[in-house]
């Protein structure tokens, strides 16, 4: 069963919450459906500032700065480069097969299903929070954490950017090709 938050007696923390939580829905939404290319890019760092406000709300400080500094500067500057590599300023869109607006949409819809089930299966955490006594917003801890435990998936993460940015500029290269 959903629970219904009652907003009259809410405190300052769940206001802010739910202000910060509309802003990254709606820039995030505004980034997928805008047509231009670069108010998409805006929607979205304005969507990254809000996500790193949801930083600061659960006293991540740390994690807030380096989120707007890499997220909202260098990976923002490089889709920025990205798109204007492209050009997709052009007036003719290039039309794609029917199967592949319905693979799209299927795969939209298998992970919406798959997103749903998750939310509602999840229990809420209940009871007391156990301290280990470490502190997690030291740098030094959160490097020696992401760098022993984590190097793996943050390497990549990168490499996956990097095929990213690649595959972009392939595909926009291809399309250049065939005109």
């Amino acid at each position: 069963m959903i629970h219904i938050p009652d907003f009259a007696h809410a405190t300052t923390i769940q206001v802010i919450f739910c202000f910060l939580a509309f802003i990254t829905v709606i820039t995030a939404f505004l980034t997928i459906f805008s047509r231009n290319p670069i108010h998409s890019a805006i929607y979205l760092v304005i969507c990254f500032f809000s996500i790193a406000g949801h930083y600061l709300l659960l006293n991540s400080q740390f994690l807030a700065v380096v989120h707007i500094i890499v997220y909202s500067g260098a990976i923002m500057i490089l889709f920025l480069f990205t798109i204007m590599l492209m050009n997709l300023n052009e007036q003719r869109e290039v039309h794609r097969p029917r199967i592949t607006r319905l693979g799209a949409i299927v795969s939209f819809c298998l992970i919406l299903i798959v997103l749903i089930t998750i939310f509602i299966n999840s229990k809420p955490i209940v009871g007391e929070y156990d301290s280990t006594g470490e502190d997690f917003q030291s740098i030094k801890v959160l490097g020696k954490i992401l760098l022993n435990e984590y190097m793996v998936p943050f390497e990549f993460a990168s490499i996956l950017l990097l095929v990213a940015m690649i595959g972009t500029v392939l595909l926009s290269k291809k399309e250049k090709l065939n005109k």
